[in-house]
């Protein structure tokens, strides 16, 4: 089994930032790909940027330049800078992360999702 702890949503005016953090802990023998996903009501589910193990990164065109995602690999957790935060990214943020387990079956796994609210 694989846990995801996310944490640093909440509150904030337009324009201020908010850091997430998503900690992976459990069966995991290695890490891939680690990523933050977010739905707004009524929306699909959106990719908001991903970082993989050599540290690449891949941002939705819509957070480029305001948003920062990191990892640090000894903790198995990915962090979600976000600067200059707008209404519209309103929304519950995921983290997910992809790899594999101590038995060497592949991990695909998603955090529980915290909200991020960002008022006008």
């Amino acid at each position: 089994q694989v846990q995801l702890v996310e944490s640093g949503g909440g509150l904030v005016q337009a324009g201020g930032s908010l850091r997430l953090s998503c900690a992976a802990s459990g069966s995991i023998f290695s890490v891939s790909a680690m990523g933050w996903y977010r739905q707004a009501p009524g929306k699909q589910r959106e990719l908001v940027a991903t970082i993989g193990s050599g540290g690449g990164t891949n941002y939705a065109d819509s957070v480029k330049g305001r948003f920062t995602i990191s990892r640090d690999n000894a903790k198995n957790t990915v962090y979600l800078q976000m600067n200059s935060l707008k209404p519209e990214d309103t929304a519950v943020y995921y983290c997910n992360v992809k790899g594999r387990n101590v038995v060497g079956l592949w991990l695909d796994s998603w955090g529980q999702g915290t909200q991020v609210t960002v008022s006008s």
